[in-house]
């Protein structure tokens, strides 16, 4: 009986926990911030809840619920049990399974099919000179990818940092879970951390770059789109992307099929399942499961600090571009543009069109940037998907 009782308590998380599990303690302490952050201050509570407590689940000692050395094995090349997912289901646990639909990137592909279902290409339509400014912004992806390289990561680790900039947490899951799986959860909650941070970060820099006088140029009304143009855009741009850069196919396609059921009008269900079931049964599954790679032995490096500071960085030069490409247009176009438009070309939809139509409305009440912000707002969904298909291509897995 008397080892019975003890063989019980060196089985207890609270005896791990004794047995080298500080890593563990702090990962809780991480976790339990991150979950005050979603509550409390609501940064994407929708997935941070989710990701924070994926975090607390898989750092419990003994719970094994997520098994990073099942996945070691998995993505180790030369291994028997190479890209084997009958090996993972045969020995994982909860969300090991659930992580598969990262791995396969079900998920983030699933999420855009609600996006396109939510989203307005109208505002793009009427103003095509918007897509630049939703393009000048992924420049940001680019330069902080070369910045990485000379910090020391590879060119796989490289461009999943550099996705951070595009201000969309799908693509930077889609990219990083094809080219550098182990850095998915530091990735994950950098770029979802600064997606919140939006109203607080871009502000700075749209007005550090501009004059009063542009910040309080007032546009013309946008033209209204006929619904043949909205039900052609999404065929177009998928039959165009699909053939410039093929790896991007998944996540435009799912886009713009959303976007299809939405402008067609006559899958109105479809359209509405999309919008809600899907996108909240998605959100749950990919929160948790990406939460869960947010291991002790792979958070904790100096790595991860790394990450944190590049997302950032990433984040607002993207931001910068997009402002400084509206004012360099200005200098070609006839009707100016109002420059606090081009921060909106990083996809945080529609946050960053929001922080937009703040900014210029407190130096103009009489200004009402938000339509036209939303051009380069969803031009920036469609370009930081292209960039990532680009990473992809250029590095193979």
């Amino acid at each position: 009986m008397k080892d019975a009782i003890f063989e019980f308590l060196h089985q207890t998380g609270f005896y791990l926990l004794n047995d080298g599990g500080w890593k563990n303690l702090v990962m809780i302490g991480i976790s339990l911030v991150l979950l005050y952050l979603a509550i409390k201050k609501q940064f994407e509570p929708l997935l941070l809840i989710g990701i924070a407590f994926g975090m607390l689940l898989t750092n419990l000692p003994g719970a094994g619920l997520y098994n990073q050395d099942l996945w070691t094995e998995f993505m180790t090349e030369g291994s028997k049990h190479y890209h084997s997912y009958g090996y993972i289901l045969s020995n994982g646990g909860l969300l090991d399974f659930l992580y598969i639909g990262v791995k396969t990137c079900i998920y983030p592909c699933l999420i855009f099919i609600g996006i396109g279902a939510m989203t307005d290409f109208g505002p793009l339509i009427s103003n095509p000179k918007s897509l630049l400014l939703g393009a000048a912004a992924q420049i940001g992806i680019f330069a902080t990818f070369i910045g990485a390289r000379y910090l020391g990561f590879d060119g796989y680790g490289a461009s999943s940092i550099g996705i951070i900039g595009g201000a969309d947490g799908p693509t930077a899951i889609f990219v990083t879970s094809k080219l550098a799986p182990e850095l998915l959860g530091p990735i994950a909650v950098a770029a979802y951390s600064y997606m919140a941070l939006v109203p607080v970060i871009q502000p700075p820099i749209m007005k550090l770059l501009t004059t009063k006088k542009e910040r309080q140029i007032i546009m013309k009304p946008l033209r209204q789109v006929s619904k043949t143009e909205k039900v052609i855009f999404p065929i177009v741009v998928t039959i165009f992307v699909a053939l410039l850069v093929p790896s991007a196919t998944p996540l435009v396609g799912c886009l713009m099929l959303g976007n299809l059921w939405k402008e067609s009008g006559v899958a109105d269900r479809l359209c509405k399942t999309a919008q809600n079931e899907l996108m909240n049964i998605v959100t749950i599954f990919l929160g948790i499961s990406v939460g869960a790679t947010a291991v002790a032995d792979v958070f904790l490096d100096m790595q991860t600090i790394k990450i944190i500071v590049l997302g950032v960085v990433a984040f607002g030069v993207a931001s910068a571009c997009g402002v400084l490409f509206a004012k360099l247009m200005n200098l070609f176009t006839k009707n100016k543009i109002n420059p606090l438009i081009g921060s909106a070309g990083v996809s945080a939809v529609p946050m960053a069109a929001r922080v937009s139509q703040m900014v210029g409305q407190k130096e103009n009440p009489s200004n009402f940037l938000l339509m036209h912000a939303m051009g380069p707002n969803v031009a920036g969904v469609i370009g930081s998907a292209i960039a990532a298909g680009a990473l992809i291509a250029l590095f193979p897995v």
